[in-house]
């Protein structure tokens, strides 16, 4: 069964830094491309952030571009999303995902 739990997030004041993470199991991790998204209060799902399953491609949306920085360590199964010059408008569930499967997310708050 695939499961992703994903953790490391909290709150943090405006220019801050975060990393989180995502812990796969029930599938080869290192086998598949990881998609990040988050959902900021009262809004919709939105995409964040993408890798390959080689580790050596990965894409941003532009709201994040420059500031946040996806990668992936195999040998454990887990995929990270490091933030950085964080935002109150960065303020959303992270959830992790691979294929159809999702994880139950991790709220990042940014606020003085």
């Amino acid at each position: 069964q695939v499961q992703l739990v994903e953790s490391g997030g909290g709150l943090v004041q405006p220019g801050g830094s975060l990393r989180l993470s995502c812990a796969g199991s029930g599938f080869f991790v290192s086998d598949y491309a990881i998609t990040w998204f988050r959902q900021a209060p009262r809004k919709g799902l939105e995409w964040v952030s993408a890798i390959n399953s080689a580790g050596d491609d990965t894409m941003y949306a532009d709201p994040v571009k420059g500031r946040f920085t996806i990668s992936r360590d195999d040998a454990n199964d887990t995929l990270y999303l490091q933030a950085r010059s964080l935002k109150p408008e960065d303020t959303s569930v992270y959830y992790c995902s691979v294929v159809d499967d999702w994880g139950e997310g991790t709220l990042v708050t940014v606020s003085p």
